[in-house]
């Protein structure tokens, strides 16, 4: 794969293990940099983020500081904000260990913060300061520590700020090593993201994620291995798509092949065809249902019907005999799934016509659950020579790949794209994209967007962008899959009044077209 051009790869961007972060730092701390001075400047930067926002300050700070470094960097912050003039108060619960931690919290008390001798009130109002471990926890801590922290933060009196990482939740996985983990309202992540507060088992805990800089260079970034990138409805702003030529035909402008809906399911047909058209795909054709057929010439008259599916006895898709009769080779791209249902005898004598398709083969929804259900299982992926990107929610991914162990879904996701050599995005909360080197997050996305039908209307979107790139350069990267997925889940969160494959697609044209005249500027 070629080096990542979107989104750039900086702190904002990266994310990484607890592990490679520490290496990071003992990597500055061995060329100069005074461990020291990146405390100093750890705790300033909280405390100039802190400072902003005067309302979370204005009842009094508590800060609860821990044995290690985290614990020095919340005593600089507590520093600071007395300084300006704050009620600040500490709380040491366990023996400070570090010489560093423990030089500064002597210093606080000598200039007259104070240093409780019993557990602060959670019923205040005051802000408190999780400083107790960050991103050097690897096991259970304290349990009533945490219940503590969640007392304040359930009574919503005052709010709650961990520093780098909730206390007694883990940096790797996003998992609570116990039973819980501290509950915040922001958590302020030092240097570059850790990977398990993205997922989506660390939502419960981390609150709204802001980074803070700590000042890696692009060369320390560059030596991180395998490239996991965050991205956010910001990147958008920086996505380039690809343009053609003006004088290029419809024929020259990508083509694409849809095979979804079924009696069972009808609207997933509509909902992919109008996802199609969303993306300026110059030449849209389709293998429907029959009773969908009769009607796509009223919902989208421009696509070309190739086919229909005749269904079983269930009202699952047959694609067999419609398969037999088309010339694959005239698409960039073709995408299956959508509404089809299963058919399991149907599968098998279909499938070597998707095995021997050279374009990019998209695979959702019930096609994947044919796959998981045939004789080949996901071997079918290894049995084809082109591209395939397929695009599961958890429970199809497992079905797909049922004997995996993984510490968090973005390394489950990467270890299988490499293992099969195919594109996956896994749908969620966080959702994930990734081939077999890197790999690419939502984060921040609107909740609302998780609506029966947005997935069908993804799949036609997929389908209709990576044929026009395909019709450009054929070989696409896993990259434009993350920004078809971004650019989807975007216009998705400006349609709040439904799940209605209208008004989504026209948002998604909308943002296309933009984007596109941005770059002609």
């Amino acid at each position: 794969m070629n080096e990542i051009g979107w989104p750039i790869i900086d702190s904002k961007h990266l994310m990484v293990y607890a592990n490679q972060m520490l290496r990071l730092e003992k990597e500055m701390f061995s060329n100069g940099m005074p461990q020291e001075a990146l405390m100093e400047k750890a705790g300033i930067q909280i405390s100039r983020w802190l400072l902003k926002r005067k309302l979370l300050l204005k009842d009094g700070i508590t800060v609860v500081i821990g044995p290690g470094d985290n614990g020095g960097d919340g005593a600089v912050i507590a520093r600071e904000l007395f300084l300006k003039g704050y009620l600040v108060k500490v709380w040491c619960p366990f023996d400070l260990k570090k010489k560093l931690t423990i030089n500064h919290v002597n210093y606080l008390t000598s200039i007259g913060v104070t240093k409780l001798q019993e557990p602060p009130n959670p019923y205040r109002k005051d802000l408190w300061i999780d400083a107790f471990l960050g991103n050097n926890q690897k096991r259970k801590v304290d349990d009533e520590l945490i219940k503590l922290f969640n007392k304040k933060f359930e009574n919503r009196l005052g709010q709650v700020i961990s520093i780098d990482v909730p206390t007694g939740l883990c940096p790797d996985n996003g998992e609570p090593f116990f039973k819980d983990a501290v509950k915040a309202d922001f958590t302020l992540v030092l240097g570059l993201n850790k990977i398990g507060l993205m997922q989506d088992s660390a939502l419960p805990f981390v609150g709204e994620l802001k980074h803070i800089d700590i000042g890696f260079t692009k060369n320390q970034l560059s030596k991180v291995e395998r490239k996991i990138l965050k991205v956010t409805y910001q990147d958008i702003k920086k996505i380039q798509l690809n343009s053609l030529p003006k004088n290029t035909n419809k024929y020259q402008r990508g083509r694409t092949l849809l095979i979804a809906g079924s009696e069972k399911y009808p609207g997933a047909a509509h909902l992919a065809i109008r996802g199609a058209i969303s993306s300026g795909v110059g030449f849209v054709s389709a293998i429907l249902p029959e009773l969908v057929a009769e009607s796509s010439w009223q919902v989208a008259p421009e696509i070309v019907l190739k086919a229909t599916m005749k269904s079983d006895k269930n009202g699952n898709a047959l694609l067999f005999s419609a398969l037999k009769n088309i010339d694959l080779t005239a698409y960039d791209s073709l995408a299956l799934g959508p509404g089809i249902g299963i058919d399991n005898n149907d599968w098998e004598k279909s499938k070597d016509y998707l095995l021997s398709f050279e374009g990019l083969l998209i695979l959702d929804a019930d096609a994947l659950n044919r796959i998981s259900e045939s004789s080949l299982g996901s071997k079918f992926f290894l049995e084809r020579e082109s591209s395939t990107w397929i695009t599961p929610h958890i429970k199809e991914f497992m079905r797909l790949f049922p004997d995996v162990n993984y510490e968090n879904k973005v390394e489950l996701v990467m270890n299988i794209a490499k293992e099969f050599n195919i594109g996956i995005l896994l749908k969620g909360a966080n959702s994930i994209i990734a081939d077999k080197k890197s790999a690419w997050q939502l984060f921040g996305t609107d909740s609302e967007t998780a609506r029966a039908g947005l997935g069908d209307l993804l799949s036609g979107f997929v389908a209709g962008s990576s044929a026009i790139d395909l019709s450009i350069c054929k070989n696409i990267k896993a990259e434009s899959f993350a920004k078809y997925v971004l650019l989807h889940s975007f216009a998705a969160s400006k349609c709040k009044e439904g799940s209605n494959a209208a008004l989504i697609g026209d948002e998604l044209s909308k943002l296309v077209r933009k984007i596109k005249t941005r770059q002609m500027l």
